[in-house]
Formats: structure tokens, sequence, C-alpha cells
């Protein structure tokens, strides 16, 4: 049986940091959700002057990279490519949900909501980068 390495609650809270501090030096208010690789959330963290609907997208673009294993920008430019059929899935096909993998192996995802989608993923990997 093959083994696997996991988020612990120390790993989150260092991804969070991260994304929490690529926020405050950007002076961003966001919304920051972090997956396990189930999809299931582990932590989710609005700073303030973050509204409700970012907690909301936050969540949605971070299932989107749990799901499929790739960042929810990649399904943006599918779209954006003419791929209208994607549309039709349960994805929510917008920049900021990044996968987080730890020694190749895909561990779960993050998703960031409420500044501009480029500058949400940038929080987002800032957050996948600290644990390597």
């Amino acid at each position: 049986m093959k083994t696997k390495p996991y988020l612990t609650l120390a790993d989150v809270k260092k991804i969070a940091a991260a994304c929490e501090a690529e926020a405050l030096k950007n002076k961003w208010n966001v919304a920051i959700v972090i997956l396990d690789d189930g999809g299931h959330p582990l932590w989710l963290q609005r700073l303030d002057g973050a509204t409700p609907a970012n907690a909301e997208i936050a969540l949605q673009k971070a299932r989107t990279a749990a799901l499929s294993r790739r960042t929810s920008k990649s399904w943006e430019d599918r779209i954006t490519g003419g791929r209208l059929a994607m549309l039709a899935m349960p994805l929510l096909p917008i920049q900021g949900g990044v996968p987080i993998t730890y020694q190749g192996e895909f561990v779960g995802a993050i998703g960031v909501s409420g500044v501009q989608s480029f500058e949400d993923e940038q929080i987002a990997t800032a957050g996948a980068n600290a644990l390597n």
C-alpha cells in the first residue's frame, strides 16, 4: 500500500500565515480557505474588510482546485479559449484557487477571494509555497 503525506494542523497554520502575510503586505482584505485533498475545509479566515461573499467564493475556488488537482485559472483559461462546455462543470472557473503539493503529492488546495483574481492567486501561491 502506498503511503501519502497529508496536511497537519501545523501545516495549515503555516500556509495560512504565509497567505495572511502576503495579503497584509499588500493591504488586501481577503478571505482565505484551505482544504484537504478531498475538498474538505481545514481553515477559513476572513480578514477585516473582506465580505461574507468573499468567504464563499474562496471556498468555491479552493474546491475547484482540490477536486480537479489544478488551478482554478486553468478552467477559466479553457472557457476563454472557447471550451464553453466547461461551464457545465461543477467548478468555479475564476483565478484564485491553487492546489497544494508536497513531495510531488497533492495534499490540498487554497482559495482566496477579495481583490483582483490574479492578486488572489498571488496570495494563494504564497501559501502553497510555504510547505516547500
